[in-house]
């Protein structure tokens, strides 16, 4: 590679027309996070959003690098306002990088990748389909969990495990 430059990137551009929800409210916020964004500004923007009442749904997208800011900033704003329902999708977008030859005769190389995308649904209003893939419930239920259990199973406590200087300790008083 080090006859070759780093040319141009051209990736495939993600449209709010493409955030794979069922049902979204027509004036969803939709916040898209980039690695340099700074995430007090993205909470502030959105939080002044839901404050004003304007929307009752956020859908925060990262890609590559910035997956980790979106969970951060999706996780924050639940917490901030107690947002019932979430729905989280992952999927690829494809990006194209060109590399110039430095030298006469040699051809410009294509690198195709797929990049990982994330999509997080906040939203204040139920959900209608509460099946869909990635949904989180209100209530705390696992997806393993039949929704319509009447008769939820007991959960287990389990010890913290001690080390064994802690048991010398215990034995010895």
């Amino acid at each position: 590679m080090e006859n070759y430059f780093k040319g141009k990137n051209v990736e495939e551009e993600i449209e709010r027309s493409k955030i794979p929800f069922k049902d979204i409210p027509e004036n969803f916020l939709w916040m898209q996070v980039k690695g340099g964004s700074k995430m007090t500004n993205l909470i502030s923007h959105a939080t002044g959003i839901l404050e004003d009442k304007a929307t009752t749904a956020v859908v925060w997208t990262g890609a590559g690098v910035a997956i980790a800011k979106a969970i951060s900033c999706a996780e924050i704003l639940k917490r901030q306002f107690s947002i019932p329902h979430q729905v989280t999708s992952l999927a690829y977008k494809s990006v194209e990088e060109y590399w110039e030859p430095k030298l006469d005769g040699l051809e410009t190389i294509i690198v195709k990748r797929q990049v990982p995308v994330i999509h997080i649904l906040l939203s204040i209003q139920d959900i209608s389909d509460v099946n869909q893939l990635g949904y989180q419930s209100p209530l705390g239920k696992k997806f393993w969990e039949n929704v319509s259990s009447n008769n939820p199973k007991k959960q287990q406590s389990f010890k913290s495990k001690k080390s064994n200087k802690q048991r010398k300790i215990e034995n010895q008083e």
